[in-house]
């Protein structure tokens, strides 16, 4: 992949950046590297088991930060990693992930059209559910279900193709595994997931089987949020605090507080009250002292509210008692089960994760947090280069990006692009196997790319024989272009009209937000403008 932070030009690279000439670093030190170097090789032992040890430890940098490790491949070592098993319980062997894949994904369509939600493509290389299945494996938890309801195929051979290598059971019989859980209709159960609590309970009886495995407590996570949290520390402190469900807490300001569940503290922690998206005095209600929970006292001023972020961690004991004899009938967690949990007295604490957290359920949140990759230097929130946290997905070996007299500007470029001379790409997310022809203008823009390259015999097969990318001489601003589309040349899709909600799916795409989607496998003919 290229990130470009300044013009690209057929004789390299003016200023600095990540396409040839010295990289630079896009990600901020980290504090007490060698203690986290011990950390990590202490968790990467225990999750290979002791007879391996992750190749890409040896790994050379590109540029200070800036450096991708290949998929994680075990290695015979000589010296067995001394490791004591106890110490990492709580992190590894007694907790069960469990990945919310959502339900029909509405507010993301037409991007669900044809996929689940957390097998959307972001950032020109990943898929949303590298997120979550990254952080487990990075905080070394290696059993993992996702459960979805709807169009799982895609998401199902993702998951395979890109983890099953990595955290199954190895020499080491640490028994790993992922698996993708879709909704069924049983004689016990007839219904679809009705909604997150719902869809574990219908899997309940296969989670309790993992108890005999050592399972203790259950990670409840989503699909449709970007971060990089190490849940050892959030499960090691649940354990620690004895308490019965422990919520992770986003602190936040008053402007972006009532766009939030909202929970207030006690002085050890403990969750009492909950509020969803209050406003006006309910709001200031829920102030509470963020100091608690480890903020220093100047941000703690700023940030009075903490948000739930919809990732839990469960006794695997109150997690089946909540949902089968206290609250058989509710469907949510946010909403009903946890709060009900502390209504009959159980013991719920409260997390804090003071990081980058975005939930990217929408088409705008979802067009801005990709775009926001783009940025650099203190504007850039959130990135995917970081070897030492890394984001993993799946292999593909495709060639290198292939730019022919052209100018990038602040962008990413995914593995095996094309684009030709005279074009111009700024502030964009180009993905895989993308093809943008000559003298096109690429502005605000993510391009997914392509599944597959497809040679002049196959295009030929088509009416017209247009090939799947950008044709000649076309213009795309402000808008997302989903996987194998087609367009034509001289093309304009630039919302001419400002239109902000439009429905043009027999036309090949849909306008929300004001922004422009391509449909998937969509043609656009030449000289359309849109």
């Amino acid at each position: 992949m290229v990130v470009a932070t300044s013009r690209l030009t057929p004789m390299g690279v003016r200023g600095t950046g990540v396409a040839g000439g010295r990289a630079r670093s896009v990600a901020g030190p980290k504090a007490s590297k060698q203690s986290k170097a011990v950390a990590r090789n202490a968790r990467e032992a225990a999750f290979f088991g002791s007879e391996v040890a992750c190749a890409s430890r040896a790994s050379p940098r590109l540029g200070s930060r800036a450096g991708r490790r290949p998929m994680l491949k075990p290695v015979a070592v000589i010296e067995r990693p001394t490791v004591d098993p106890e110490s990492l319980k709580a992190s590894t062997r007694s907790v069960l992930a469990i990945i919310l894949g959502g339900g029909a994904g509405t507010r993301l369509y037409p991007l669900t059209k044809q996929r689940a939600k957390p097998a959307v493509p972001i950032g020109g290389a990943y898929r949303l559910i590298d997120v979550p299945m990254s952080n487990c494996i990075n905080s070394g938890i290696n059993k993992m279900y996702c459960l979805t309801q709807f169009n799982s195929a895609s998401l199902n051979r993702h998951m395979s193709q890109a983890y099953n290598s990595i955290v199954g059971g190895g020499p080491a019989g640490r028994g790993g595994f992922v698996e993708v859980l879709a909704a069924q209709q049983s004689p016990t159960n007839p219904e679809w997931f009705q909604g997150t609590a719902d869809a574990v309970r219908q899997y309940l009886w296969l989670f309790q089987a993992a108890e005999r495995d050592g399972i203790e407590n259950y990670l409840i996570l989503s699909g449709d949020h970007l971060y990089r949290m190490d849940y050892s520390d959030f499960v090691e402190t649940h354990v620690r605090s004895g308490a019965d469900i422990t919520v992770s807490a986003l602190p936040c300001d008053e402007k972006r507080a009532s766009a939030f569940g909202l929970m207030k503290i006690d002085d050890t922690g403990r969750i009492f009250e909950f509020s969803e998206k209050p406003e006006g005095e309910a709001l200031k209600n829920m102030q509470v002292d963020t100091t608690v929970l480890g903020l220093d006292e100047e941000r703690a001023e700023e940030m009075p509210y903490i948000a739930s972020m919809g990732i839990y961690v469960f006794k695997t004991s109150a997690m089946i008692d909540l949902l089968t004899k206290h609250f058989p009938e509710a469907n949510d967690f946010g909403s009903e089960v946890i709060p009900g949990a502390n209504s009959i007295g159980m013991n719920i604490q409260a997390f804090l994760f003071d990081g980058y957290w975005e939930d990217i359920g929408t088409i705008e949140a979802f067009y801005k947090s990709n775009l926001a990759l783009c940025e650099s230097g203190d504007k850039l929130k959130f990135s995917f280069y970081d070897h030492e946290f890394p984001i993993y997905t799946m292999s593909r070996f495709l060639p290198p990006s292939k730019v022919i007299e052209s100018e990038i500007t602040s962008s990413v470029i995914g593995d095996g692009c094309v684009i030709r001379h005279g074009s111009k790409v700024s502030n964009s997310v180009v993905g895989l196997r993308s093809l943008i022809g000559s003298n096109c203008v690429v502005e605000d823009a993510l391009i997914m790319g392509s599944d597959y390259y497809e040679t002049m015999e196959e295009c030929e097969l088509l009416p017209g024989c247009m090939p799947i990318g950008l044709g000649n001489g076309s213009v795309v601003k402000k808008c997302i272009i989903d996987k194998n589309a087609r367009i034509g040349h001289n093309v304009q899709i630039i919302n001419k009209d400002n239109v902000q909600e439009a429905n043009r799916e027999k036309e090949g795409y849909i306008i929300k937000d004001g922004i422009v989607v391509i449909i998937k496998d969509s043609v656009i003919p030449d000289g359309t403008v849109i």
